[in-house]
């Protein structure tokens, strides 16, 4: 188990340098001057100079490269001359000093992601930390549905295999991996949300948490949460239902089923105590794929119900050119896609003993 975890967390390192390396090169060869952005229309020669200086544009693109690595490393050098852009006196980071050399220092800090272009010099971090928390609620929410109501028209399916209820299952989950999910969302919020809003109770648009009624506080709005979820899981949702009836056949045809029953055990005692939790493997891997996707495929969603998560700031940010809060929010959905990697592995394990974890 030791020499897993350590091969998965150098697997890990290596990708993020692979992906943080590929988002950096890819935005910077877009067009547009990031100096120019941060400004307004009655920028001066001298305003713009300032600009770059202070966030390191001056710099040819490979250093510049090398200044985005110092900032994301958490071990990090910084020059102790106070106009430089990695000085720890430029307020830019949260550190604590590890060692003192001639020119610099060596510190200990949070990875910084830069600061908004188009938010006042907002902090990327400030800017995920106020809407990723209700992307994952909105992710987990949807993932939930997808699991309970994707693994019982599963097994609804297998029980009723070629039979009517299985036939209807079937071209329900077609349409649902079919439907594109702004085009569901869309539906969903004009019919739910506006046709039928007088016997539903539920709005077109909202987030998590809104101003109540004297705007002094924040009430939480589960009912504004809906929706979106419904929409964000069809998609999973449909997959999960026949990767769990084909993975169900697949079981009955092994021989401790064949036991089971030898065993005086009826249908159902099979599939809910030795059937089940063989057959979850391959939904598991789908889900661990699907949670990850949704923190980017919430985008469209979130848009349109207007949910303040990740996938509305990321519309906005591309909208401005906003490239910090791009790389931003691109960096932390890998991020969350490789732990969630490395959590299913260990989970495979649990599910199924004969996995060696190597």
């Amino acid at each position: 188990m030791g020499y897993f975890i350590f091969r998965k967390i150098l697997n890990t390192l290596i990708t993020l340098f692979g992906v943080i390396t590929i988002v950096f090169f890819l935005f910077n060869v877009l067009p547009g001057d990031p100096a120019r952005m941060m400004l307004d229309q009655n920028e001066n020669q001298d305003q713009i100079f300032a600009v770059k200086k202070k966030y390191g544009f001056d710099q040819p693109l490979l250093k510049q490269y090398l200044f985005y690595l110092n900032d994301l490393s958490p071990f990090s050098y910084h020059s102790n001359e106070i106009s430089h852009y990695t000085s720890l006196s430029s307020g830019n980071y949260y550190y604590q000093k590890v060692f003192v050399l001639k020119n610099g220092s060596l510190a200990l800090k949070y990875p910084y992601l830069r600061r908004s272009f188009a938010k006042q010099d907002k902090r990327v971090s400030e800017i995920l930390k106020e809407t990723l928390p209700n992307t994952f609620v909105l992710a987990v929410a949807s993932i939930l549905i997808a699991i309970v109501f994707g693994v019982i028209l599963g097994v609804f399916s297998f029980i009723y295999k070629d039979q009517f209820i299985d036939r209807v299952i079937m071209v329900i989950s077609t349409i649902g991996m079919s439907l594109p999910s702004f085009f569901s969302a869309i539906i969903f919020a004009w019919f739910f949300g506006y046709i039928l809003h007088e016997y539903t109770g539920l709005n077109m648009t909202g987030n998590l948490y809104e101003l109540d009624d004297f705007g002094e506080g924040k009430v939480l709005k589960l009912r504004n949460l809906i929706l979106p979820a419904i929409v964000l899981g069809i998609r999973p949702l449909a997959v999960v239902s026949q990767l769990m009836r084909n993975s169900l056949i697949d079981v009955f045809s092994q021989e401790f089923i064949k036991t089971a029953f030898s065993k005086g055990l009826n249908k159902k005692e099979v599939i809910i105590n030795h059937a089940l939790k063989n057959s979850l493997s391959p939904v598991i891997t789908a889900i661990s794929g699907w949670f990850a996707s949704m923190l980017s495929g919430a985008v469209f969603v979130e848009y349109i119900f207007g949910w303040n998560g990740l996938g509305k700031e990321i519309v906005n940010a591309l909208n401005n050119l906003d490239l910090p809060v791009i790389m931003g929010s691109v960096l932390t959905i890998a991020t969350v896609f490789i732990i969630i990697n490395v959590f299913v592995d260990i989970l495979y394990k649990y599910l199924d003993p004969r996995i060696k974890l190597n």
